[in-house]
C-alpha cells in the first residue's frame, strides 16, 4: 500500500480517517514503514548477488 508515490496514499488515509486524527499523526504512523523500505533497498543495493553487475576487470 505505501509505495512512491506516498503523497496520494497518505491523503486518501487523511480523507477516511476520523476528524480527530490530527494528519500530523497519519505522518508519523507510516514512518516507520517507509524506513523499512529504505532500508531494504539499501541492503539490496550494498549486499547484491555474486555476478551481478561488472565485472572487477572490466
Amino acid at each position: 500500500f505505501l509505495t512512491p508515490p506516498f503523497g496520494f496514499s497518505l491523503f486518501y488515509l487523511r480523507g477516511v480517517t476520523p476528524e480527530r486524527i490530527p494528519t500530523t499523526a497519519i505522518y508519523r504512523g507510516v514512518i516507520p514503514f517507509i524506513a523499512i523500505q529504505v532500508v531494504v533497498l539499501t541492503a539490496i543495493v550494498i549486499f547484491t548477488l555474486p555476478g551481478v553487475g561488472p565485472s572487477p576487470g572490466m
